[in-house]
């Protein structure tokens, strides 16, 4: 079985720790349609350089991370950065996946899909983008600490 034939539920699996908010398999398919989408209308920044740049230029949006990555310090400081900065994140099970949506050959570790509203004149997706930035702020990282 290769790669791009694993079950969300295998997928899970070689999740890390971190992962919090994971997403469930209907978001993750939600999130890799707007991933595709954003990355045909531009306004998405793939990787945690460009990601980190992103957040210092002050760009709000959504921000989904893998939760497949390993050594996991390359994104564990990513969720504090978000956090402070206010925008919302989720993860995906998938790096392999998301690079796939980002349209890229690459695996993916984290990409920023800009907002919508400041970034493209028209983006058809924006519904998709509504619906899991409320999903990701349902999310309460102070119930992890029970």
């Amino acid at each position: 079985m290769t790669d791009g034939e694993k079950t969300y539920e295998e997928r899970i699996e070689a999740v890390n720790a971190i992962a919090q908010p994971l997403a469930s398999k209907k978001s993750t398919k939600k999130a890799h349609k707007l991933v595709k989408k954003a990355s045909s209308a531009k306004i998405i920044r793939r990787g945690v350089k460009e990601v980190i740049k992103g957040i210092r230029k002050q760009e709000k949006g959504l921000c989904i991370l893998a939760g497949d990555i390993y050594p996991v310090d390359v994104i564990s400081h990513l969720p504090i950065l978000l956090e402070e900065s206010g925008i919302p994140y989720i993860f995906v099970p998938s790096k392999q996946e998301l690079g796939a949506a980002a349209s890229t050959k690459r695996p993916t570790s984290v990409v920023l899909v800009r907002d919508p509203k400041k970034a493209a004149k028209s983006f058809e997706a924006e519904d998709l983008y509504n619906t899991l930035v409320d999903e990701a702020k349902s999310f309460d990282p102070s119930s992890l600490e029970k």
